[in-house]
């Protein structure tokens, strides 16, 4: 039994995306009078649009996304809609109200429903999701790694799977949309100027964030390295318990997780926090197969392990579960060797918080960089890294900023500028970062900016990336 009923009231869905779908599928049958509405008016959108009405007797107005259907008595929105959008304000004209999936799956839960462990941040929220779904499955829980991550919430929510617990990625824009949502225990892995054509400011955009924290039960987990991520903390209204769990890629203080001589351990949930520390896992434990633990990485395996600790989770299954992982495409994924330069593949680098953690995994570098920079500039990222960098190859509409910005910081680097945005740029740009990298080197694509620009998504520009180093490796030979 839900904790609130759809039943007869008229819907408006705004987006025939994955999660606009869900949405309009579930609570039509909730017996929900649903309208979805689109901007777009594709043959894949007619395609959705029939197929929606012919299974589910939704109604759906392509080309028209700004009119609010008359009689609508709630707004659901797929998370890419800014608030600022005119079907919003003819809502709040109309007194209607305009909440996301999230807040609809939050709502649909049933007694007893499997508590939520909430993660969200800047950047590494899908790999410490997985982390933590694979801690809980090693502990011999059902668990599902849901939201943001790909599975839309929705469906996980009515589904007739006897979960014991969710790990769950959400985005800002998610939280946004998500008045009512009290998870369990909710971690903010760090906060880097973002998505700020979106929220209207960084302040707005950390304060959504902060959002993941509000009513939280056993734990809110911070970066200790980030002090922006504990003041959300303290800023958040809890439960009565609550704690405040740091963590840290040092030595940890009290309530705090963090490494000890190559070993993860726990301050935080030990019986005598003063006097012991619990031994986690090895640093080498983290995705072995992978190779060597990147910096960012062993932090999302210590707020991981934060959360599942926080839910009873022993530690064996801490270690069990970090060494089980195993992280997606295009998430710093070693594609090739080849003439002793290791060529690596960080696709999912969409912004420059993302771009400087890969930055400083290596080190020499011939960096290849560019895309759309969604507003951002490139002067500290630079900076920070160019000490570790041979050379430079850029693509992209937007790689004048980073040529800009490397003429500033770092002008004794060579700098190869393809004036190019075509698909086939790729192929050459890897060509190119081969002949400025030496033995020992690391040729790393992390663009620090998204891809629209060249490619559909960044899978499809990492597949690229990996397509071009291995025709580079059957010319030459290679070690994969």
């Amino acid at each position: 039994m839900s904790l609130v009923s759809f039943t007869g009231k008229h819907i408006t869905v705004a987006g025939l995306g994955v999660s606009g779908i869900s949405a309009a599928r579930a609570l039509a049958g909730l017996g929900a009078k649903v309208t979805v509405v689109d901007g777009g008016d594709t043959p894949a959108l007619r395609e959705r649009a029939g197929v929606l009405g012919a299974q589910q007797g939704v109604t759906v107005r392509l080309g028209d996304a700004d009119t609010l259907p008359e009689g609508t008595d709630l707004v659901v929105t797929s998370p890419g809609w800014k608030p600022t959008s005119p079907l919003f304000a003819a809502a709040a004209a109309a007194g209607v109200g305009v909440v996301g999936d999230v807040e609809i799956a939050w709502q649909l839960r049933g007694e007893g429903a499997a508590p939520w462990l909430a993660v969200t941040g800047t950047n590494g929220k899908t790999t410490t999701v997985q982390m933590l779904a694979s801690i809980l499955e090693a502990a011999g829980l059902r668990t599902a790694a849901v939201g943001n991550i790909g599975t839309p919430i929705i469906d996980v929510v009515l589904s007739q799977e006897p979960y014991d617990v969710l790990a769950v990625e959400l985005s800002s824009y998610q939280l946004h949309w998500a008045p009512s949502l009290r998870a369990h225990s909710a971690a903010v892995l760090n906060l880097a100027p973002d998505h700020l054509d979106w929220h209207g400011s960084m302040e707005a955009y950390a304060a959504d964030k902060g959002r993941i924290y509000e009513g939280n039960k056993v734990a809110c987990v911070y970066n200790a390295a980030d002090p922006a991520t504990e003041a959300l903390v303290r800023e958040a209204d809890v439960e009565e318990g609550c704690r405040a769990i740091g963590f840290t890629l040092g030595t940890p203080g009290l309530s705090m997780l963090g490494v000890v001589d190559g070993i993860l351990v726990d301050r935080a949930f030990v019986a005598d926090r003063q006097k012991n520390a619990q031994e986690l896992a090895e640093v080498s434990d983290i995705a072995p197969s992978a190779g060597p633990a990147a910096p960012h990485n062993i932090a999302n395996a210590l707020a991981a392990a934060a959360l599942a600790r926080a839910f009873g989770v022993e530690p064996a299954a801490v270690r069990d579960g970090l060494r089980a992982f195993r992280p997606d495409a295009h998430r710093i994924a070693h594609v090739a060797d080849v003439d002793g330069v290791r060529y690596v593949d960080d696709s999912k680098a969409t912004n420059t918080h993302a771009a400087q953690a890969s930055l400083a995994s290596y080190e020499p570098i011939v960096w290849i960089a560019g895309g759309l920079a969604k507003g951002a500039t490139f002067d500290e990222l630079v900076s920070a890294s160019a000490r570790r960098l041979r050379g430079v190859v850029l693509i992209g509409a937007d790689r004048g900023l980073i040529r800009e910005a490397l003429a500033r910081h770092a002008p004794d680097v060579p700098v190869v500028d393809l004036d190019r945005t075509d698909t086939g740029a790729m192929a050459a740009a890897v060509r190119e970062a081969a002949r400025l990298a030496r033995p020992g080197d690391t040729v790393l694509m992390a663009p620090a900016c998204a891809s629209m620009d060249m490619f559909t998504n960044y899978n499809k520009r990492g597949e690229a990336f990996a397509e071009a180093v291995r025709t580079l490796a059957e010319g030459r030979g290679a070690d994969e």
